[in-house]
């Protein structure tokens, strides 16, 4: 018997209207996702979109001779699959689950019929996908122009944002893949980074020591993508959505 979705852990399925929610509860079912295991191919059509609840997926970016680059995460925060509702159906990125754990699934057609209904759902979503363009841009403007230190510090506090705790479970190789470099370079910058007491790193676990200098460490792309997220989809933000489409689904109308 497949695993119903009950509770809001996802913070776009949470907030949604509870008209709009109603809808889509019979249909999200709960799976849970193994590290390293593939969503979707590069290219491939789009059957489900997934929104994370204690999991996160990698959107790489893939070249012709197998390398890969990480150009956005997801996790609580968002919905993976947003080429399906942008026109697409199916997606340029390979969809890697980076942290196991839990999300849950929708039928792609359902949430098209959702998206294209207009009104919360279709918002919510376009305000979502703003802010995965604004990772995406800020994600390629850093392995340009900042140093791998810098990056791995973005990583891993991009890892923590969407985790419960301070370790990720991550081996030198997997990061590697996700920023597009050699493993080497990895190992030699977590080590300077373990040197100066930010992190530790036992058999594939890398646990955040002092978070604080790990985001004086990182660059300013960390900050940047995380304020363009608050500002489009912060609790305060989405409370006040919520509030108003709920009054308005009710047919409440107050004045100012």
């Amino acid at each position: 018997m497949r695993a119903l979705y009950t509770a809001p852990q996802n913070k776009l399925l949470a907030a949604l209207p509870k008209a709009d929610l109603a809808l889509w509860l019979p249909h999200l079912e709960v799976v849970k996702l193994e590290r390293g295991s593939v969503l979707c191919e590069a290219g491939d059509v789009l059957s489900h979109v997934y929104f994370p609840t204690t999991s996160i997926v990698s959107l790489l970016y893939m070249m012709e001779n197998g390398a890969s680059a990480e150009i956005a995460v997801v996790g609580c925060e968002g919905v993976v699959g947003v080429s399906l509702f942008m026109g697409g159906q199916s997606t340029p990125s390979r969809m890697l689950v980076r942290s196991a754990g839990q999300a849950v699934r929708l039928d792609a057609s359902l949430m098209m019929r959702g998206f294209n209904k207009g009104g919360e759902i279709q918002h919510l979503l376009l305000l979502y996908t703003q802010a995965l363009i604004t990772q995406m841009t800020q994600t390629a403007a850093c392995n340009q122009h900042h140093s791998l230190e810098q990056q791995l510090c973005r990583c891993l506090l991009q890892g923590l944002d969407r985790l419960s705790g301070d370790e990720i479970a991550m081996t030198h190789e997997v990061l590697a893949n996700l920023l597009g470099v050699r493993r080497e370079g990895v190992t030699e910058a977590a080590g300077r980074l373990q040197t100066a007491g930010i992190i530790s790193y036992r058999r594939g676990h890398i646990k955040v020591l002092d978070r604080d200098q790990l985001e004086k460490h990182s660059c300013e792309c960390y900050g940047v993508v995380k304020a363009e997220y608050a500002r489009l989809l912060g609790p305060k933000n989405l409370a006040q959505r919520l509030y108003w489409a709920e009054r308005t689904d009710l047919g409440v109308v107050d004045g100012f």
